[in-house]
């Protein structure tokens, strides 16, 4: 998506659609004038309440301007971040779905917003850009278009250019707002389009191409093991997940060192199970189609790694990702068996399904060991528990760190990708314990997302400064009416602003 900052006047700016964003207090004090200059009767106002996403589109009014279609676009109170989010991926949504290509967003009442707010101009731009790449995603580099042809001939299937119009002394302000929101929106949406490929497009060894294409593009160094060099190491965990499986494990390290002095190092692990059928403790088929969504957490690391490379931010960061399916089949693990992880900690396997943490184990412990990072954070779509617990907007944060627990909590609200802590007490170690190894891999059904969590801890060789979150459902939205179903690259946003804040 093109993006371009523009000074013309309102009845100038040539576009497709003309967005007109009002709050409430807006919409009784200036819209009356606004629309009147455009030659449009006030009357259509009866029609539009200016709430958090409301979009009404105009047709007509007074000849010579060049905008082809208005659009009021509703703000709510004009209080929060949030409500501007929310309109931004709104009109997207609503250019999307009128296939038209170029979208003009008038900005000047954004100074006034960005004091009701409390955010910076910049910040506001960089949201509204990121709003409009959310809103106006599709994924469908898989269709061939044999079956609507008349339906699609001719017509764009995603906005190809935003144009931002702003009063003359914020320009600048805008303009790096909106190119560091394009650089978080792009990334946001290769973790998407990585996440909604199929099994059959999409293995292991496909991250870590990924990651490496990635990597000589963007300037940062990206390392990738393979099975014998997996096994080498040692790694049990992700040897054991991937033994019922015809592709073979990957096990990729990209790595970001700034050009000056480090304001510190961090290591950010994602689990990447590019289909997770269960393995032997295999699931029910309903909806299983959407374990190809399995490696979520992988995706937004990868897509954060890549953001702080471009955003140029001082930190040494090292984004890992242990790869592979979960398939039964003849070789494939099964319950009982002990393991022995990259740790050393042996690992009794109680249910195979329960497979993300082991290869995040091993994982954790590499990261400890080889980097000694002031902060390890791990993201993973670990458990249904945790959907049973916050739903599909929240992702559960767990951290023996109070102030990096509320760092992140901050970053949430902040994002617009939220996380709520949930306990790591030592209580629930009960749940794990084992009788012939040094732990089981799941803790029975009551408090799964926790016992997860309280399993992981247990790789991290006594750092004291972790946190996993938890994105098994924010990660991908089940298919529903009215929706775009898939992958979100939620996490991306997420880690983008913590490393932000950090800089």
């Amino acid at each position: 998506m093109k993006i371009s900052v523009i000074k013309n006047t309102l009845d100038q700016v040539s576009t497709d659609l003309l967005v007109l964003p009002f709050s409430s207090d807006a919409l009784k004090k200036e819209a009356e004038e606004v629309l009147l200059a455009l030659g449009f009767d006030i009357q259509v106002l009866k029609d539009f309440k200016a709430e958090a996403g409301e979009v009404v589109v105009l047709y007509g009014g007074a000849k010579g301007h060049a905008a082809v279609r208005i659009a009021l676009l509703g703000l709510g109170e004009g209080k929060t971040l949030e409500d501007w989010r929310k309109a931004s991926v709104s009109i997207a949504s609503k250019a999307v779905e009128m296939k038209l290509e170029k979208v003009a967003v008038d900005c000047s009442g954004i100074e006034t917003l960005a004091a009701s707010t409390g955010q910076s101009v910049a910040t506001l731009a960089a949201a509204l850009v990121e709003g409009c790449a959310v809103g106006s995603y599709r994924f469908d580099r898989l269709k061939s278009g044999k079956l609507d042809k008349k339906k699609s001939a001719g017509k764009p299937k995603e906005i190809a250019e935003l144009v931002l119009r702003a009063d003359a002394g914020l320009v600048e302000e805008i303009e790096k707002g909106a190119a560091e929101g394009k650089i978080v929106a792009s990334c946001q949406k290769m973790a998407r389009n990585l996440v909604n490929l199929p099994g059959n497009y999409l293995q292991a060894e496909d991250i870590a191409k990924a990651a490496v294409e990635s990597g000589k593009k963007h300037g940062y160094d990206v390392t990738v093991f393979h099975k014998k060099e997996i096994e080498s190491l040692g790694m049990g965990g992700l040897l054991a997940v991937n033994k019922g499986s015809f592709h073979p494990p990957t096990f990729t390290v990209l790595e970001h060192k700034p050009k000056g002095k480090a304001n510190m190092v961090v290591a950010l692990v994602g689990k990447g199970v590019t289909f997770d059928s269960g393995g032997i403790s295999i699931k029910p088929s309903e909806n299983m189609g959407e374990m190809k969504s399995d490696m979520s957490g992988a995706a937004s690391v990868l897509g954060a790694v890549e953001a702080v490379v471009r955003l140029g931010l001082p930190l040494h960061v090292i984004g890992l990702i242990p790869a592979t399916d979960n398939m039964p089949g003849g070789k494939a693990q099964t319950p009982g068996d002990v393991i022995t992880t990259y740790s050393g900690i042996t690992v009794e396997v109680g249910n195979t399904d329960a497979e993300g943490r082991l290869i995040l184990a091993d994982a954790l412990t590499y990261a400890k060991e080889k980097y000694k990072p002031d902060v390890i954070i791990d993201v993973a779509t670990l458990t249904g528990a945790c959907i049973v617990a916050l739903g599909y907007a929240v992702a559960a944060l767990f951290s023996n760190n109070d102030k990096l627990a509320d760092e992140i909590f901050q970053a949430g609200q902040q994002s617009g990708e939220k996380v709520w802590r949930m306990p790591l007490w030592d209580l629930y170690d009960e749940q794990i314990k084992s009788d012939v190894a040094d732990v089981n891999n799941t803790g029975g059904r009551g408090a799964g997302s926790v016992t997860a969590a309280k399993f992981l801890e247990k790789f991290i060789d006594g750092h004291k400064n972790w946190a996993h979150i938890d994105i098994a459902g924010p990660s991908f939205l089940p298919k529903s009416g009215g929706k775009v179903s898939g992958g979100t690259g939620f996490g991306v946003s997420l880690l983008v602003e913590l490393m932000k804040k950090w800089s």
